[in-house]
Order: C-alpha cells, then sequence, then structure tokens
C-alpha cells in the first residue's frame, strides 16, 4: 500500500502532516525487525524533530514501541506495588541507589531497570558496576526471582525488552535528535510501560547542569511524560528538580556508591534525602501505602533513618552477584569502603583562592573535566574509570579562608592538566552571606488529580 510506503511515510511528517496509528505501528515493526534503511530512519527521526507529534501520535509511537518486544508480567498479588523511578539525568545523581532499596522497605516491587551515563551524566548501572561482582545483566525470570525474596533489583534493559527503542536511541545520538520531545517521551515511557508498573515517578531536572537550563521547558517535558505514561495505563507523578550544583558531596562512581551507603546508614546530606523522600513519598502515595505526601516522605525517611532500606541493599547485592563478605564489608556501621571499592592511584586536594561564603559550586564545571579524566564515557560501549571523581569537602553558605581545600580531585595518570585544574578551580562561587540562595531542590510536582495533596 501506498499509504505505508516509507517514502510517504517521511514525506507525510516533513510537510508537518500527522501519521496515522497504522503507518505508525508499520513503522515501529520495520525498525524491530530490521527491515527499513537507516537513512530512512534518520529522515523520520529528522522529521519528527523539526515538525514534532500530535498527542495521539505520541501515544500510538510509545504504544508500538512498548510492544515492540517482551511486556514483563508480575503474581496477581503484586498487583498495585509495581513502583520505578526515572531521572532525565544529574551530576552526582545517586538517589536510585537509595530510593529503591527504600522503597523495598515500605512494601513496594521495585525492578529498577537503568541506564549508563553518556556525555556529563553518570549512569546508575555505571555506579553499581564499580562494586566487584555486581550484575546488571538479569533475565526476566531472574528479575522475578529477585524481586521475591528481596523486593528491589537495579538491572539494564534486557535484549526482548522494547527492541526499537535500542535502534531509535542508538540513531538519535548520531542525528542530534536526541533533544525531541516526542522522541523522550517515547523512549522513557516505552520501556517503563514494558515493565508493567502500577505507579511511575519522574524526577525532570532543569538548571546549568541539566538537559532544560529552565523551569519552563522541563515542565513541558514533565507533562508529556506524565500525560502519555496515564494513557499507558500507568499512575505517573513528576518532580520538576533543580540541577545546577552537585547532588551530594560526591561525584564518581565509586565515590557515590560509598555516599549513598553513607545516606542507608543514615548519615546522608540533606539534599540527597529531600529527593529520596519526596519521589518515594509520591510513589507510595500513589501505590496506595502511604495516606498523603507527608505520610509517604515520613514512612521513606524512617526506612532509611531505621536501617531497614540498607538492608534491603545489602540483599540486593547479594541477590546479583556480589560476594557475602564483600557486601557485608559494604554495609557495616563504620566500614573501610575501599577494602572493596578501587580508590584512586592519586588524590589531590584544591585549595580556595580567596576568603569568602561558597554560594554556589557549578556541577557541570566538575562533570565535564571529570568526564575527560574518564569518569564518563563518548559513545556507547566505552569503559568508564570507576574509580576517578571529586569530593566537595565543603557546603554552600560556609565560610571559607583563602588556601583552605574546599575539592578532593581522585585520579589515575595521566595527572590532570593545568586547564583541567583551572576548570575545576572555577567551579567554586565565593561571595556574601546574603548572595547564599537557599532552594529546595523540588520546585514543583505535577501529580494526577487524586492524588494532589
Amino acid at each position: 500500500m501506498e499509504a505505508l510506503s516509507i517514502p510517504e511515510m517521511i514525506r507525510t511528517k516533513r510537510d508537518g502532516g500527522a501519521l496515522s496509528s497504522e503507518q505508525l505501528r508499520a513503522f515501529v515493526q520495520l525498525v524491530s525487525n530490521n527491515n527499513i534503511q537507516e537513512a530512512q530512519i534518520g529522515a523520520m527521526l529528522m522529521a519528527v524533530w523539526q515538525k514534532g507529534m500530535t498527542p495521539p501520535e505520541v501515544e500510538t509511537l510509545t504504544r508500538e514501541m512498548m510492544l515492540s518486544g517482551e511486556v514483563m508480567s508480575w503474581p496477581k498479588e503484586w498487583a498495585g506495588l509495581m513502583v520505578d523511578k526515572h531521572s532525565t539525568g544529574g551530576v552526582g545523581d545517586k538517589v536510585s541507589l537509595v530510593l529503591a532499596p527504600a522503597l523495598a522497605a515500605c512494601g513496594c516491587k521495585v525492578p529498577m531497570i537503568s541506564g549508563r551515563g553518556l556525555a556529563h551524566t553518570g549512569g546508575t548501572l555505571d555506579k553499581l558496576e564499580s562494586i566487584p561482582g555486581f550484575n546488571i545483566s538479569q533475565s526476566a525470570a531472574q528479575v522475578q526471582e529477585i524481586l521475591a525474596s528481596v523486593g528491589c533489583c537495579i538491572v539494564g534493559q534486557t535484549q526482548t525488552l522494547v527492541p526499537a527503542d535500542r535502534v531509535l536511541y542508538a540513531l538519535r545520538d548520531i542525528t542530534s535528535t536526541v533533544d525531541s520531545l516526542p522522541l523522550i517521551a517515547g523512549s522513557i515511557i516505552s520501556k517503563k510501560a514494558a515493565e508493567s508498573l502500577a505507579a511511575l515517578v519522574l524526577d525532570v531536572k532543569f538548571g546549568r547542569a541539566a538537559l532544560y537550563k529552565d523551569l519552563e521547558s522541563a515542565k513541558e517535558l514533565a507533562k508529556l511524560l506524565v500525560e502519555v505514561g496515564n494513557q499507558l495505563g500507568m499512575r505517573v507523578g513528576a518532580a520538576l528538580s533543580r540541577m545546577d550544583s552537585t547532588i551530594g558531596q560526591r561525584v564518581g562512581n565509586s565515590l557515590e556508591v560509598v555516599e549513598s551507603l553513607e545516606t542507608l546508614k543514615g548519615r546522608g546530606p540533606d539534599d540527597l534525602m529531600e529527593l529520596v523522600t519526596t519521589l518515594g513519598g509520591v510513589l507510595l502515595v500513589m501505590s496506595g501505602l502511604a495516606a498523603d505526601q507527608s505520610d509517604g516522605r515520613r514512612r521513606i525517611r524512617e526506612a532509611v533513618m531505621g536501617g531497614a532500606a540498607l538492608s534491603k541493599f545489602q540483599a540486593m547485592m547479594e541477590a546479583q552477584g556480589v560476594a557475602k563478605e564483600a557486601a557485608a564489608t559494604l554495609c557495616a556501621a563504620q566500614s573501610d569502603y575501599h577494602r572493596v571499592l578501587r580508590k584512586a592511584e592519586h588524590q589531590l586536594e584544591l585549595s580556595s583562592p580567596a576568603d569568602g561564603v561558597v554560594v554556589d559550586v557549578d556541577g557541570m564545571a566538575l562533570a565535564l573535566v571529570l568526564h575527560q579524566l574518564g569518569a564518563g564515557r563518548s559513545k556507547a560501549g566505552e569503559p568508564v574509570n570507576h574509580s576517578v571523581g571529586v569530593e566537595l569537602l565543603v557546603s554552600l553558605g560556609q565560610w571559607v579562608q583563602k588556601g583552605a581545600p574546599w575539592l578532593r580531585l581522585h585520579h589515575e595518570d595521566p595527572a590532570p592538566s593545568q586547564d583541567q585544574i583551572s576548570r575545576l578551580q572555577s567551579a567554586l562561587m565565593l561571595g556574601a552571606q546574603e548572595n547564599v540562595r537557599r532552594k529546595t531542590l523540588v520546585a514543583e510536582l505535577l501529580l494526577p488529580q487524586e492524588f494532589m495533596k
């Protein structure tokens, strides 16, 4: 049929027309079955990037992507308890490592399918793989087994889950169409819908170190994600959170594992706990395990501060391949983390160039240098150095004297260049106390109407 010819579909979208459900279904099937030329996929992606999609088109694209592979199924008694979270990426964003076990401790089932870092953002899977033995590759049967015994797992996307997305995402990356709202929505929501979730919370970030620099553009994406997710049968809420500095005091894969463990031992930074309790509270409300947002936040906090979440994290590590002794060492009250986690060969402390109050730290500046030093990757499949990272030795509002250390860099050979050190130094912003603007990280919540309490 001419209506289903690939050139005709591309022409329709290129000229600003809407594709029918039949056309979108055919396109996704052709992509999944590798029966379409790569140039044609690229042309369609660029047409979507330029002309956008109508809400019905986005819903159909997402649904067909979800159905392009395996859709997970769960025991009936878990109905309503299947939850997950997705973040649009940030610097020092280790929320998943604390949130998944906290939710499991509260009675949820969390089949968290996560990604790797690309560009300046860190990936949850890279962080966990800095723990020797941690296996992120689990079959659907293994995931169900871990959920039955532990309540949470954090794994990579399987070969059979949303295969259309793997093809489209790789081509979006090389055709400069990554920032297309319809394509972002299709990619994120199709994978989560294939998990057969009851509830999903999205952490959509905005600011200097985020994909979206301002609240309004981030909100546009959040609204689309919530709308499409709800249409596919999930309860979906979103938090719009600031991403200017870093989350917590540590950035870099193994260093973020250390900070996550410290948080699970009740010693975590306030900003990280704000995100964990807010996002977790939303999921507990949407899954019926908390009466309202305040009750949900309280339950998550108690799970973390009381040690129940730490026990779940230890059990998850063991279920995903970490040796019992190593897991026990990491979860001990006073742990020598580097008995298990590799430490970088060198540590370099940078000193404050002047007296002043810390009014800000530029998370993007830190992330870009760490990326160059090996903590991140420029293209999929590249290895990362798990031990490269930084520790902030100061916090917002703190007075520092000239010459006092403010940052500790963990690096390997070769040593950082003078230019890289200068760029790290430029991340520290000093000023007067009145210039310190303390803002909560979560600027706004977008929730289904029945949960707006």
